[in-house]
C-alpha cells in the first residue's frame, strides 16, 4: 500500500530566507485551519513531527475527506534539501543552459550508466554544501545541479519544502497561493510514494 506524499519545493528560498518564510507559511495555514497548531507524531520526515490536518483541510486539497492514517500532516524542512519523488528513480534530467534532455534510463526503465556518469554525486554535493558542479555532456558548459529539472519532477534541490504526508491531492489554487505567499518565488510540487 505505502504512504503518499506530495512536497512543495521552494526553489528560490536562500539559507537566509527558508527559515521565516516555512514559519510564515505555517503560521498561514494554522491560522486559516488548513493545519492544527499543535505539532505531533504524524509525519514520516525530519523529527516525525508536524501538524495535523485542520478544520479547514478541504481549503487545499479536491477530497474534503481526510485520509485516516497515522502518517497524515504536513512537514516543513528547512536547509539544503533534495527532495525527491520516493519509488523509482528520474527518467531524464534537463540541462538548464541548453534544455538538452538526457535520458537516463533505457526503454526498460534501466539505468543507463554512461547517461548518469556526469551528474553521479552531484546531488550529495549540493545537499553537503557544495555546488555540484555538472558539465552537460551536450553543450559541455558547467552549472549547479540544483538549476537542472528533472522528468515528472521527481528530484528538486531547495531550502524550503513542505511535504504532505497522504493528502488528497493539493489544489491548483492553493499551489498558486503558497507561491504568491513565498513571494512569487518558482516553485515545484514532487509526488511520490513510499
Amino acid at each position: 500500500m505505502g504512504d503518499h506524499f506530495q512536497t512543495i519545493v521552494d526553489l528560490d528560498a536562500t539559507e537566509q530566507d527558508a527559515a521565516p518564510l516555512g514559519a510564515g507559511l505555517l503560521d498561514w495555514l494554522i491560522a486559516e485551519g488548513i493545519v492544527s497548531a499543535e505539532r505531533t507524531d504524524c509525519v514520516l520526515d525530519g523529527d516525525g513531527y508536524g501538524n495535523a490536518p485542520g478544520p479547514n483541510y478541504a481549503k487545499a486539497v479536491d477530497d474534503p475527506e481526510p485520509v485516516d492514517l497515522w502518517s497524515n500532516g504536513v512537514h516543513v524542512a528547512t536547509g539544503r534539501t533534495v527532495f525527491d519523488s520516493g519509488q523509482g528513480d528520474a527518467g531524464a534530467a534537463t540541462c538548464p543552459l541548453c534544455a538538452t534532455e538526457i535520458r537516463l534510463v533505457d526503454d526498460t526503465w534501466c539505468p543507463v550508466d554512461s547517461a548518469w556518469a556526469p551528474l553521479a554525486g552531484r546531488l550529495g554535493a549540493w545537499a553537503n554544501g557544495g555546488e555540484g558542479i555538472v558539465e552537460c555532456p551536450s553543450c559541455r558548459r558547467p552549472s549547479g545541479i540544483d538549476r537542472w529539472s528533472w522528468e515528472d519532477d521527481y528530484y528538486a534541490c531547495g531550502r524550503l519544502g513542505l511535504t504532505f504526508w497522504n493528502w488528497a491531492e493539493l489544489t491548483h489554487g492553493f499551489e498558486q497561493e503558497v507561491r504568491r505567499r513565498l513571494g512569487g518565488h518558482r516553485t515545484v510540487t514532487l509526488r511520490g510514494k513510499l
